[in-house]
């Protein structure tokens, strides 16, 4: 599978992310500072100190998914030998012992919970990090391993089926 296809995706949806918190960091200026007459504003400082929190906390969103685009610039990652080691840039496919249910994703060192399309619109991929119970569940296993992956306070026991 072409990891530059899923890299640029993933730029993209959090390029997306990072211009939605700019927006939403400027309109809360806007209405801050626009939103009310004077007296009004007098009257109800607090929603203008509310509006500016809001702003500022946009803000860092933006510019923390704007470090995140900085992150993905210049990651390349190749594909994973037959036998090799789970790394970060791996492609997982993992199967459920109780279930059976298969779930393939995408170990990124950002971006976190956005879903990916593989190319030509070939499945769903969930992004996971090293940071995330699944990414450290992994991490430095192989095909044929079973980790140990806590969900929703429930410890789930998952095979890993794939590795690219």
């Amino acid at each position: 599978m072409d990891k530059g296809f899923l890299i640029e995706q993933l730029v993209g949806r959090v390029r997306e992310s990072a211009r939605a918190a700019l927006d939403a960091s400027e309109a809360a200026a806007v209405e801050a500072r626009e939103g009310a007459t004077p007296a009004e504003k007098r009257e109800d400082a607090r929603a203008a100190l509310e509006l500016g929190s809001l702003g500022r906390a946009q803000e860092r969103r933006a510019q923390r998914a704007l470090g995140e685009i900085d992150a993905l610039t210049g990651f390349a990652p190749g594909p994973c030998p037959p036998g090799a080691r789970i790394v970060v840039g791996a492609i997982v496919e993992i199967e459920d012992g109780d279930t059976a249910e298969g779930r393939t994703f995408f170990l990124a060192p950002v971006g976190a919970g956005v879903t990916l399309t593989g190319p030509g619109g070939d499945g769903l991929l969930s992004v996971v990090t090293p940071s995330s119970p699944i990414g450290r569940a992994v991490l430095g296993h192989k095909t044929g391993d079973v980790v140990d992956v806590t969900v929703d306070g429930e410890v789930r026991e998952w095979t890993i089926t794939w590795v690219a």
